[in-house]
């Protein structure tokens, strides 16, 4: 069973990010960068079932500059056994990383395809859906638990899945796209014998003509800006006047 993982690189969750002063995006010039940090979760994931022997090769793919490389390294040093690089300059929006992702999936024919939910940068929780409506594969969502098995000959996998009334469980016949959420697993450290091993690991790089897909953007960002300051609260002297400003001030009530 080949696992498909993809990556991406984004601003570390640490850093506290700032808008350009013409307000065409954040600035990220010598900003720490990292993987986002639900893939990082899929790729533990990825090297769990590897290493409980469902999976025989779980292989790490991002999209976007060369400095990409570094963020499959880092998977390929948590154990991804190998990694693809889809190269381009162009600014990538969820449907095209997907159609890209499909392209990858036609190639290398993956039994599961396990990626973030999200990306902490646009947090758009788009690209594993189109995934799998452009794969035509069921998808299972938010995953905070999940396990593969065979049912009666056909693979497939059992996954909890986090929703706003609590917890759903669903069974779905593989290959499929699962998204990971934050309680599926705690991702390890990566080791430093493990770091120098995955700079000898195989990490292709293609082109998006290379695998025929547009990656032209379709939407165009108008204006990025900083939430507003929250305004400084006050004091008030009983329940009262709580509730005397809740009503006629904040009128939430």
């Amino acid at each position: 069973m080949k696992i498909l993982v993809p990556v991406k690189r984004v601003v570390d969750y640490n850093v506290k990010v700032r808008v350009k002063a013409d307000g065409t995006g954040v600035d990220i010039a010598n900003v720490k960068m990292s993987m986002n940090p639900f893939d990082e979760i899929a790729v533990e994931e990825a090297v769990r079932l590897k290493e409980a022997g469902i999976a025989t090769e779980v292989v790490a793919v991002s999209c976007g500059v060369a400095a990409f490389q570094e963020t499959i390294r880092a998977a390929m040093a948590i154990g991804a056994d190998r990694g693809i690089l889809v190269e381009t300059d162009v600014e990538l929006q969820p449907l095209a990383v997907a159609k890209l992702l499909k392209a990858l999936c036609d190639k290398e024919q993956p039994t599961v395809v396990i990626c973030g939910k999200q990306a902490i940068d646009d947090d758009s929780n788009q690209t594993g859906q189109m995934l799998a409506a452009l794969m035509g594969w069921p998808q299972a969502t938010f995953a905070s638990k999940m396990a593969l098995g065979d049912a009666g000959g056909q693979m497939r996998a059992t996954v909890t899945r986090e929703i706003d009334g609590g917890l759903e469980t669903l069974e779905i016949k593989l290959p499929a796209v699962v998204t990971t959420d934050l309680r599926l697993n705690e991702p390890r450290y990566a080791t430093l014998p493990n770091i120098m091993k995955a700079k000898k690991k195989p990490l292709e790089t293609v082109k998006p003509a290379d695998l025929g897909v547009d990656v032209a953007p379709r939407l165009a960002t108008l204006k990025v800006a900083e939430p507003p300051k929250r305004s400084a609260g006050v004091r008030v002297a009983d329940v009262a006047q709580l509730v005397d400003k809740l009503k006629n001030e904040a009128k939430v009530i």
